[in-house]
């Protein structure tokens, strides 16, 4: 549940007296016993289950045959070559019968010595997906209902030293809850519609039951209902006391002082007496900065203790760009007897955390996070599952795509509700990163079915896990009840279509869902949630009257991309008070393409091609060639369609931020749907599966930048603001030139000004008559520039056409490739304006650092090449793409 480390606890025990005397203690709680917590050593298998109905057109697959834990299902079905990739084609259809089975595991184990001679053990199942009968020697263990959950089980006397045989069943949660969601008179709305059919439209099980919901299928990932171990199993063992919970709760901070509460929570087994605890915070670098020592009393049973500690001058927790992202240890150890000394310890951050909902004089209320006193503008993304398997997710490609968010200035991430809680990993990077994270509970869409008390007890115990389990992150910043199901319940029609139909169901399920978003979860976060805010549902106003309000609360804007299908510039006619999700769609690069589809199957309407284009049912491309045609035409090939859609998403989406950025303080946080892909395909990731960044994420880099200019055309007029979201102020100048293609500098003007910390400046509101005078808008560019003593610090060019519309020239770039050191650098140059710049390599050999961007006439650019290819096979590779060349 925490994180502990006796390694730890040893490196720095001599530093400190009374750890230096334990240590002997602590080192033998292996050997003497005091409590153990291992994951379980097994041999593990799976088999689809005799008899079950998908044997006739499967046979053969009652046979064991070895699985890996943690895993699934489909994993362990491609491991033994049992299934094609599920990636690779258009294989999902043929598929979808492995979510219609009933699959059971089993491991084989023995147990150590040690184990078996202490009094108590049980197994920790860290995630059963979903519907799970456990057995152990034959015997009933448990039945789970919950993949979110960690279940337990007293195996006390049951653990043999040898020949242990665990057995798990998993029923098909489409099965198991299809009869009963049949059978409801009028039935509330389901998460996504499958095409597959296993569900009727009108009967969707995905929001009966407590497993991630995309794994029914999503507008950005395949259906792909999954079942397994997900995550770990253990065996915990102890004698008479273990630790089972260890938390830090911050009451007071600031630059002078920490005052904190140290929270133990033991299981005592014997009679009530009194134990030495010895409690230890170490600072970043392992030096002790405060301890404690006392008597406390246990009672038979669980025990909450507090322990009251103070650190002066500490170093607190900051998101990126706002300081250090400082992590204290603290330890503690109960007991003085060799058998019966037991230690814990967590790491943590010190840091406080308020959601201001100042009330405005027009009835306005604002939605901004502060972060030890420090208002905070919220620059960054929703983040999806990362694998449509989540066992296959490792730290490594978490580090991948979290340090991509972190790189392209991004300080918050949204942990979306239709996936799982991540792991601690994914929690960990991100305080060491610096990402505020925004984390759902596991609720993706429709409606739930809050008016069954036992669903909302199941969730309750749910949320009890995984707060106490993720508390300890000083990067979390907000629980949030749902993804989109009051605007649902209010916007779409849901509650509408249920009222019309039978009103008195319909007061029950919404009073269901107040009860469930509005009332439980919200007194678990206070209970357990160590002072991070809850909010009910995003977008929301926590119940408000109105659900998805530009004035009030958070924001959803899908009126681009999605409903009537609006321009890209009608993100800028709105002005949210935080602006949640927002995003336009398009394809990954090439080589992620080339992995799952051949050139031949790489059609804008092939098969292939729509399998992996979720949107619509595998008609997202027609929405996407509505976009690519607004600015730029009809693309003429794959090759065009896949670079018109990256520089399409990346220059609409680069509107919509400035925008919200220019609106501070009104509008405190712009987070774009999507950072990251749970498989290739189309989608609004600006990171696709394997890590490459789309040209939307090096734009991301530039409009999320410290210091950025917005300057924003709309109807023939142009706003200008200066942004400085650093924390002093910014003596500089700004400078607009006028230029025509061929570099001709039609009018130029400049100012100095100081912009203000953690500012947005608005400057200038310019007219395309001001701006043009008389000159040739097709071949004409404004260029806003911020400079500090000559040095350029943010640059924004404006255009007056659209791209197709422009007059721009092919064959305008020169490239140069050569080697410089141990290093090789790509020269840009160009006698006039180049747009769209894209530059790639060959079966993705290659990367430069700077991506996606325009050159004006007479500049030049010298970018770093990454990769280990040699010159030659470089030259070879080296692709790059302009709007000139391609429209």
């Amino acid at each position: 549940m925490q994180q502990r480390s006796h390694q730890h606890f040893q490196a720095v025990a001599p530093r400190l007296g009374w750890v230096r005397r334990a240590l002997a203690a602590c080192l033998l709680c292996g050997l003497a016993g005091a409590a153990l917590a291992a994951p379980l050593q097994a041999q593990w298998s799976f088999r689809l289950l005799p008899g079950d109905a998908q044997l006739s057109a499967h046979p053969g697959m009652e046979t064991w045959r070895a699985a890996t834990v943690p895993g699934s299902v489909h994993t362990d079905l491609l491991a033994n070559g049992l299934i094609g990739d599920p990636y690779v084609g258009a294989v999902e259809a043929g598929l979808q019968w492995i979510g219609l089975g009933d699959w059971e595991y089993r491991a084989r184990f023995d147990v150590d010595a040690a184990t078996l001679a202490r009094p108590h053990a049980e197994l920790r199942f860290d995630g059963l997906d979903t519907f799970a009968e456990v057995r152990l020697n034959g015997r009933p263990l448990l039945q789970a209902d919950n993949a979110h959950r960690t279940w337990r089980a007293r195996v006390d006397g049951q653990l043999r030293a040898t020949g242990n045989e665990l057995r798990i069943v998993f029923r098909s949660p489409i099965r198991t809850l299809l009869p009963q969601v049949q059978a409801m008179e009028h039935k509330i709305a389901g998460n996504y519609p499958s095409p597959y059919g296993d569900e009727p439209k009108d009967a969707m099980v995905g929001n009966f039951v407590r497993k991630p919901a995309y794994h029914f299928g999503w507008d950005w990932g395949p259906r792909y209902v999954t079942a397994g171990v997900w995550r770990q199993v253990h065996i915990d063992s102890w004698d008479d006391q273990r630790i089972t919970d260890l938390a830090v709760r911050t009451d007071a901070l600031d630059a002078d002082r920490a005052a904190l509460s140290v929270l133990l929570q033991v299981e005592h087994s014997a009679a009530a007496g009194k134990v030495p605890v010895a409690l230890a915070v170490l600072d970043p670098e392992g030096k002790p900065v405060a301890q404690l020592r006392r008597q406390v009393a246990l009672q038979p049973g669980s025990t909450t203790l507090e322990l009251p500690v103070e650190i002066t001058r500490p170093r607190r927790w900051w998101p990126v760009g706002y300081g250090a992202q400082e992590r204290y240890t603290v330890q503690v150890r109960i007991g003085s007897g060799v058998g019966e000394a037991l230690s814990s310890s967590i790491r943590t951050g010190l840091r406080t955390v308020q959601l201001q909902r100042d009330e405005d004089a027009d009835g306005g209320q604002g939605f901004a996070f502060v972060i030890n006193g420090v208002p905070v503008f919220a620059k960054g993304v929703n983040a999806i599952p990362f694998d449509a398997f989540p066992s296959r997710v490792t730290r490594e490609r978490l580090r991948r795509d979290l340090q991509s968010a972190r790189d392209a200035n991004m300080n918050m991430v949204r942990n979306w509700g239709g996936g799982y809680y991540e792991s601690e990993d994914f929690f960990d990077l991100a305080d060491e990163l610096g990402l505020l994270v925004w984390q759902d509970f596991m609720f993706g869409g429709g409606m739930q079915p809050g008016f069954d008390p036992a669903f909302r007890a199941n969730v309750v115990a749910e949320a009890r896990d995984n707060i106490r389990r993720l508390r300890h992150h000083p990067s979390i910043v907000l629980w949030c009840g749902n993804n989109e199901e009051e605007t649902a319940w209010k916007d779409w029609g849901h509650g509408k279509t249920l009222k019309e139909a039978d009103p008195v169901f319909a007061d029950k399920v919404w009073q269901g869902y107040v009860e469930l978003f509005g009332n439980d979860l919200r007194a678990v976060v206070a209970e357990e949630g160590l002072g991070v805010p809850y909010w009910s549902s995003s977008p929301s106003n926590d119940l408000d009257t109105k659900a998805n309000d530009s004035r009030r609360g958070d924001k959803h804007y899908w009126d681009v991309w999605g409903g009537p299908a609006l321009p890209p510039t009608a993100y800028l006619k709105e002005t949210p008070r935080f602006m949640s999700e927002y995003g336009l769609q398009a394809w990954p690069q090439q080589s992620t393409v080339d992995a799952f589809a051949t050139r031949d199957e790489q059609q804008i309407d092939g098969p292939v091609i729509r399998a992996h284009q979720k949107f619509m049912a595998g008609e997202g491309n027609t929405r996407l060639l509505h976009y690519i045609a607004m600015e730029y035409g009809t693309p003429r090939s794959f090759a065009d369609f896949v670079y018109l859609g990256q520089a399409m998403q990346a220059e609409g989406i680069a509107l919509a931020a400035l925008h919200h950025r220019a609106s501070r303080p009104y509008t405190m946080g712009s987070l774009y749907w999507q950072l990251n892909d749970v498989w290739p395909g189309a989608s609004w990731s600006s990171v696709d599966y394997y890590g490459n960044w789309k040209a939307l994420h090096y734009h991301a880099r530039r409009f999320f930048a410290e210091v950025a200019v917005a300057a924003l055309r709309d109807e023939g007029n142009t706003s200008v603001s200066l942004l400085n979201d650093g924390l002093q102020p910014l003596p500089a100048q700004w400078r607009l030139r006028v230029l025509d293609f061929d570099g001709r500098v039609l009018q130029q003007r400049e100012q100095a000004l100081t912009l203000a910390p953690q500012s947005a400046t608005a400057v200038a509101r310019l007219s395309d008559a001001e701006l043009l005078q008389g000159a040739d808008p097709r071949r004409s560019v404004a260029v806003f520039d911020l400079m500090r003593d000559g040095t350029l610090l943010a640059q924004r060019l404006v255009y007056f056409t659209a791209a197709k519309d422009q007059a721009l020239a092919a064959g305008q770039l020169q490239t140069e490739l050569r080697a410089v050191g141990d290093h090789h650098v790509l020269q840009l140059r160009s006698a006039g304006l180049v747009r769209g710049i894209w530059i790639g390599f060959d079966k993705n050999v290659a990367s430069v650092e700077d991506n996606a961007f325009d050159l004006l006439p007479g500049q030049s650019r010298e970018l770093v090449v990454r990769g280990a290819a040699d010159l030659a096979t470089l030259r070879k590779a080296l692709q790059v793409r302009t709007l000139g060349d391609t429209l």
